[in-house]
């Protein structure tokens, strides 16, 4: 029997992970990355397994120092504190093992570093591993030759998380995404034929972070709706065990803009209870999006950008978006044309970025094929590693903190936020409405619940929150949805929450304004508001 300990390493401050409210929403970090459960499962029995999350928990490198493997799992963001834990374990000569996204888009990173490299998915090269170095005769590099058949992945090991100091839960239905995206890495990895866990799989999950004390749970696919046909059977039965259960989980995923081009699937995802999802819109700019193969989100006869997410929208699907500047069409106007479009949009969360060239993706091996390319020098400097046509690296940094600047200053927030919540009158998920009517009891021990929820992320706003100005503001806008919308107790819960969340991308913000401002530099400080994924499956030791 061996010690075998796996780590997910800390994460630098960035969008996703919401650090700067995480405090006043009573946790310690947003979210669990999904492998971390899922590589404990795939541990044989006869071995004792932990699993540390860094973003929750200090490492204990005593604790490390005894076991008899440690085992990182991590994104090039994470790429530095990597290095760090694998530097301390190396001098106190612990056997180590690294894979997740950064050994696969960057392996050469970590050559000579750690004992076991794994490059891929890992589902079945990580339990081959495993007996290998029982047996003494382990190779150092692991490649899966196969995808993995995911209906064959056991229940993730939910029991050995933190649970109590994540705000949500992460699990993942399925994988890959049919589309060809220029600058994304999804297809590389994860390939263009998604594939999907049976109903089963995917309610005995549901059912883990119940039992665990999740009431909110990101499913992290990269795109849910990629195989529509296979996952509406899914669908349905999720929305037969909320229904059994009275709703007690609340769901938000990724998926693309083409959601709003099918009705059933609509009205589906939001009886399952997704009340929120992201969507990779990355521009108005439409030749931008063809230039760079976001094809699905070019439709004349589907509607423009805006009516799409408005139809997404008033299914009661709340929208979060991802925006991206410095692609070859954008010109200077971009940082102008942004802004606006979320505002027209009614989108208060768009994860913003510079354009960035993930290895092995076909964005990266043109611009590299062309010259233009940074340094890493360079990249640090200017928060990327793209060689913008259409203005200079200078002016693509510039702009890129005016975007931020413009877009999370507390007016333009809260006029999206009170465009989409109190003009329109936003309701969540309205498939629901009928089940609720038959239910009162239940729906007034919800609604109580959810006074309670909203006076407590109030309370802690206005205590906490140390900037007199923002704090002012923060109060005017909980006074502005409490008396406009007084009797929907969920809507205000959810509008507190998003009131935390500019505290965060404020302070955010500022941040990325003084770096820039003092001349200062930031590795990846560009990176840490783009498409940076919190919650990958088993991308080997995956994150």
């Amino acid at each position: 029997m061996a010690d075998i300990v796996i780590v997910n390493p800390r994460f630098d401050v960035s969008f996703w992970g919401m650090e700067h409210c995480m405090g006043l929403l009573g946790k310690k970090a947003n979210l669990p990355v999904a492998c971390l459960a899922l590589l404990g499962a795939l541990v044989p029995d006869h071995h004792d397994v932990t699993l540390i999350d860094e973003n929750v928990e200090d490492v204990d490198f005593d604790r490390l120092g005894r076991a008899d493997l440690v085992c990182l799992t991590g994104m090039s963001i994470q790429g530095r504190r990597i290095g760090e834990l694998l530097d301390e374990l190396r001098a106190r000569d612990v056997m180590t093992a690294v894979g997740g996204p950064m050994a696969t888009v960057e392996p050469e990173q970590l050559e000579g570093l750690c004992d076991v490299i794994f490059v891929g998915e890992a589902d079945t090269t990580w339990p081959q591993f495993l007996a290998e170095w029982e047996e003494g005769c382990h190779k150092d590099r692991y490649e899966q030759a196969e995808k993995t058949d995911i209906t064959q992945l056991p229940l993730p090991r939910v029991d050995l998380l933190r649970s109590e100091r994540y705000m949500f839960g992460s699990m993942q239905i399925s994988r890959g995404c049919p589309f060809t995206c220029e600058f994304c890495d999804i297809i590389v990895t994860f390939g263009r034929k998604p594939r999907l866990k049976t109903s089963d799989q995917v309610i005995a999950e549901l059912n883990a972070f119940w039992e665990a004390g999740l009431k909110i749970v990101f499913v992290v696919d990269d795109n849910l709706i990629g195989n529509k046909k296979a996952i509406k059977p899914i669908l349905r039965d999720i929305v037969a065990w909320q229904q059994k259960h009275a709703y007690p989980l609340t769901l938000f995923t990724e998926a693309s803009l083409d959601l709003a081009e099918d009705e059933e699937l609509m009205e589906l995802m939001g009886l399952a209870n997704f009340q929120s999802v992201f969507i990779g819109i990355e521009t108005p700019n439409e030749e931008s999006l063809k230039e760079t193969k976001k094809l699905q989100n070019v439709r004349p006869k589907a509607g423009t950008l805006l009516d799409r997410v408005h139809t997404i929208q008033d299914h009661g699907i709340d929208v979060w978006c991802g925006m991206i500047v410095g692609f070859d069409h954008d010109e200077p106007d971009i940082f102008e044309v942004m802004p606006k479009f979320l505002s027209d949009a009614r989108i208060a969360s768009a994860l913003i970025g510079m354009l960035h060239a993930i290895p092995t993706t076909p964005l990266y091996k043109r611009l590299k094929e062309a010259g233009r390319l940074n340094d890493d020098d360079a990249s640090d400097c200017y928060g990327t590693n793209v060689i913008p046509l259409g203005m200079s690296r200078e002016d693509l940094r510039d702009g890129f903190v005016d975007v931020m600047q413009e877009s999370y200053g507390a007016g333009a927030y809260f006029e999206r936020l009170d465009s989409l919540f109190v003009e329109k009158r936003f309701q969540f998920v309205i498939h629901q409405l009928p089940y609720w009517w038959k239910r009162p009891f239940a729906y007034t021990k919800r609604a109580t619940l959810n006074y309670i929820r909203f006076a407590v992320v109030a309370a802690r706003l206005l205590r906490h929150v140390e900037d007199e100005e923002l704090r002012a503001r923060y109060k005017t806008q909980l006074m502005r949805i409490a008396k406009t919308r007084p009797l929907e107790p969920h809507i205000l819960f959810v509008y507190a929450l998003k009131v935390a969340l500019h505290h965060h991308y404020a302070a955010l913000t500022a941040q990325l304004s003084d770096v820039y401002e003092e001349g200062n530099v930031m590795p990846n400080a560009g990176r840490s508001f783009s498409r940076v994924r919190r919650a990958e499956p088993v991308q080997v030791l995956a994150s």
